[in-house]
């Protein structure tokens, strides 16, 4: 339960009691403001408090989105404010006026502020208590106080705080006017995505979202049903059937349904957590690529090999998303980055057509699954994978041609921060580690450009190796070696140059591609479906490490990089394995499976704990705004 303060004229037969009963408020009311703080104080400190004065009218949707958001600790709108109990001192300082600066009061409606804000201060005796509106003055205190105050979008929303009758019917008229629900369906649709999710599936899911808000289903209840869909979708596949992959499709469109429900449940609902969002997040991929090894596993049962092809898929795809993540953390908050390219992107997106052609070409979640879908439907696995192949690779290409223009035209400085992101997404392991520690002083004399040409050689000589030379021989493990020490130079020195944001995905690429050649040529029965497994496992471990640098908690404890060699010495077993095992049967198979349920277990325990257990900041999509 958490406890809402009312404080200031009342207004007899107001709603606004049972709307803030209805949202899980405790109401109580004080007479002014020593009052309220006394009550404040009374509370125990773990619960969220608001204060709420008596006047407000707007929408109760306009009251939800302010104060059950639990991702902010406080947030305010006319007449509103909430602290949660990070906030919760602050707001007492607040209220106790010590040392408190003029503060705004805030006008009539949300959208006229900037234009009519009034210089006051925390009621002393002088002050109006028809011009006090309490909430709005503790939330500039708040601000002064060095605490963020969120303020949601409200849009078409109302919410006010009218000091006369003339303006109280007119608000109330703007209440009448804009109707609730639907403000909440339309806000619970993520602000911008891809056209078949925005045209094929929102248009009916809110729906579906709202109906299972009114049953109490909860977002990460519909996400474990989405993620059991597509496991029965990729079993469906399996059977290597027509009829299995006619409902293989039709399922996993279906998942793609509730993987969007979810999202738009918790906009709808407000309930957004840490764990929801994990949840959300590493289920596309574990959805997505169970269903690879599905159509794999029912393309052999009709003697069709697509196991190269899928695991080449997933590489792919996982490499998409590594390029995304780098790029965005480089740039997440570097200074001055403005380039003729980025001026030219943003003036695409103003236009209407290519804003949907430019979003469909890069194959998001919505296009890519829908593609997938109709094709394992109607043709075979292969031709799935070659037009998963073609497709991602030309969105690949496309997008990364892009950020390569805007990286070599922008003229930006990168922070510690952005340097810090890529340096953990880089996942360096031990040996690679020492080895740019003892490199650390030659690579400062390298040219900037010197990070990302070092690993995309050193990423290219490893692959070359393993596709040309004979995979039972010593090069490959000396090739190997030669990309540790190559990877260990590329990242001996701060990653602020223009390019670095390339390092991480070229050790992804070299790793994961070395793994698929070499699996693949040494034609030891099993060995690719193990190192499918072994790159799935892998795979996921990099995924933890962008949602919890994108979390705000760094990335995995470095024990655990330890624990699974980081990519550099896992490329090396693998060469090392294939080189010795190769000739002795299923030897290789094995030796792949027990690698990669090794790396599995490590990284899935430690990652269940963390997010189970984290404080870590919700990191969700925002919806359109209200």
């Amino acid at each position: 339960m958490s406890t809402a303060i009312l404080t200031g004229p009342a207004v007899p037969g107001s709603p606004l009691e049972g709307d803030l009963r209805s949202l899980g408020f405790d109401v109580r009311t004080a007479a002014d403001q020593r009052q309220a703080a006394e009550l404040l104080a009374a509370v125990p400190a773990g619960e969220r408090v608001a204060l709420v004065d008596p006047r407000f009218t707007g929408h109760l949707h306009a009251l939800r989105l302010t104060l059950t958001d639990p991702r902010f600790p406080a947030a305010a709108a006319p007449g509103v404010l909430t602290a949660q109990p990070a906030a919760r001192p602050a707001l007492q300082r607040a209220l106790a006026g010590a040392g408190a600066p003029p503060r705004p009061v805030v006008p009539a409606t949300a959208t006229d502020a900037p234009a009519a804000v009034q210089e006051a201060v925390l009621p002393d005796g002088a002050a109006s208590a028809l011009e006090t509106v309490l909430p709005d003055q503790a939330a500039a205190a708040l601000e002064a106080d060095g605490t963020a105050v969120h303020r949601p979008e409200l849009g078409t929303l109302v919410a006010a705080v009218p000091r006369d009758p003339q303006s109280a019917k007119e608000t109330r008229d703007a209440v009448a006017a804009v109707d609730d629900e639907a403000v909440r369906l339309r806000s619970a649709v993520k602000a911008r995505d891809g056209f078949f999710t925005t045209f094929c599936v929102s248009p009916y899911s809110r729906y579906l979202a709202r109906w299972c808000a009114r049953r109490g289903l909860t977002p990460n209840q519909v996400t474990t049903a989405s993620l059991l869909t597509a496991l029965i979708a990729a079993g469906c596949a399996a059977t290597g059937t027509r009829g299995g992959y006619v409902a293989a499709g039709v399922l996993l469109l279906l998942s793609f349904v509730l993987d969007c429900t979810d999202g738009q449940l918790a906009r709808y609902s407000l309930q957004y957590s840490t764990l929801g969002a994990w949840l959300d997040a590493t289920f596309d991929r574990a959805k997505e690529y169970a269903y690879y090894a599905g159509l794999a596993l029912g393309a052999a049962r009709s003697g069709d090999d697509v196991w190269a092809l899928a695991l080449a898929a997933m590489v792919l795809q996982t490499c998409r998303h590594v390029i995304d993540f780098s790029f965005n953390e480089a740039n997440h908050d570097a200074t001055g980055n403005t380039s003729p390219t980025a001026a030219l992107s943003d003036k695409l997106d103003s236009r209407g057509w290519t804003v949907w052609v430019r979003r469909m070409i890069v194959l998001p979640i919505g296009e890519r699954w829908a593609m997938i879908a109709v094709l394992t439907a109607l043709t075979t696995p292969r031709t799935v994978f070659w037009a998963l192949l073609i497709g991602c690779a030309f969105a690949a290409s496309y997008t990364t041609a892009g950020r390569l223009l805007r990286s070599l035209t922008r003229r930006a400085r990168r922070t510690d921060r952005a340097a810090r992101a890529l340096a953990e997404l880089t996942d360096t392991g031990p040996l690679a580690g020492a080895l740019a520690t003892a490199l650390a002083r030659p690579a400062r004399a390298l040219p900037a450009i010197a990070p990302p040409v070092i690993a995309l050689l050193g990423g290219a000589a490893v692959v070359a190796t393993a596709a040309f030379a004979p995979v039972a021989g010593p090069w490959p493990a000396l090739a190997a070696l030669l990309y540790a020490l190559t990877s260990g130079l590329a990242v001996a020195r701060p990653l602020k140059g223009a390019l670095d944001w390339l390092v991480p995905p070229a050790f992804r690429a070299a790793e994961y591609t070395t793994v698929l050649i070499l699996a693949a040529r040494s034609e030891v029965p099993g060995a690719l479906p193990a190192a499918f497994g072994l790159v799935a496992a892998v795979a996921y471990h990099h995924y933890d490490t962008v949602y919890r640098i994108r979390g705000g908690t760094g990335a995995p404890p470095a024990w655990l990089v330890r624990t699974i060699g980081g990519h550099e010495l896992r490329t090396l077993a693998v060469a090392v394995l294939t080189a010795v095992l190769t000739s002795r049967g299923d030897a290789l198979t094995t030796a792949l499976t027990v690698l990669a349920a090794a790396v599995a277990l490590v990284v899935l325990v430690e990652s269940i704990r963390f997010w189970v257990s984290s404080s870590a900041p919700a990191v969700h999509d925002e919806g359109e705004p209200a």
